[in-house]
């Protein structure tokens, strides 16, 4: 089972999120802060973690470094409302594997969602 964290504060985009992600046949989890998802990444294993930049408390930033650290096979993204070069290297230097600007589409959330899983399924064949 392929298995997603979404982390936003934004309720409206944690149920959208997990309402497209779910119907696609993945396993979701929200959180809305930093702090929760920690919590959720200490007993909880994920192939995708989606986070937003601009979370109260332990920001985006901070989540993904101490994220890459619990889980440094997963596939990690930022998605923010707030879009410069400095996030864009900010991102890069966390860990993150990519970045997008809301509002994503859902066309292309499924697919980096989908191309995330084949990346994950590949890395773990070759660890077999």
């Amino acid at each position: 089972m392929k298995r997603v964290l979404v982390v936003d504060d934004e309720k409206g985009i944690r149920d959208l999120f997990r309402r497209v992600l779910e119907t696609a046949g993945y396993k979701v989890k929200t959180a809305e802060s930093g702090e929760q998802a920690l919590e959720i990444l200490e007993h909880d294993k994920f192939t995708l973690l989606l986070f937003d930049l601009n979370l109260p408390g332990i920001d985006g930033i901070e989540l993904c470094k101490k994220a890459r650290k619990i889980l440094p096979i997963s596939i990690i993204i930022a998605i923010t409302g707030y879009a410069s070069l400095f996030h864009l290297h900010d991102c890069r230097q966390a860990g993150f594997d990519d970045y997008f600007i809301k509002p994503v589409s859902i066309k292309t959330l499924l697919a980096e969602v989908e191309l995330a899983s084949k990346r994950i399924d590949r890395w773990l064949d070759r660890e077999a």
